[in-house]
């Protein structure tokens, strides 16, 4: 689990092409609920030690949350193959993200 949000951010094809699954989040280190989340993404997170997860900075005109309609942080894009799955927005269990990970890596 990455633990830090990147202000460096891939582009919108490189997602797309990703063949693994992999966990995208949408957040910001300031952000209370984003804060909230994080011990549940992290006990989610622990029983998939192997998942990707592409953690991004997001705001205003920032293109790649744009481009998946992020309205509201943290948003947990959940991809496979490059396609979007399942999302959640701001969970308040680990529950959901533990769901949306297992069906991810079947």
């Amino acid at each position: 689990m990455n633990t830090v949000y990147s202000t460096s951010e891939p582009g919108r094809s490189d997602i797309d092409q990703l063949t693994e699954p992999v966990l995208l989040e949408f957040g910001t280190p300031w952000c209370g609920y984003c804060r909230a989340a994080q011990p549940l993404i992290a006990a989610a997170m622990a029983d998939h030690p192997g998942l990707a997860h592409i953690k991004v900075a997001d705001g205003s005109g920032r293109p790649l949350g744009r481009s998946f309609r992020v309205k509201l942080w943290p948003t947990l894009i959940f991809l496979k193959d490059g396609v979007e799955v399942s999302r959640l927005v701001r969970p308040e269990s680990s529950a959901p993200i533990r769901q949306a990970l297992a069906a991810i890596e079947l």
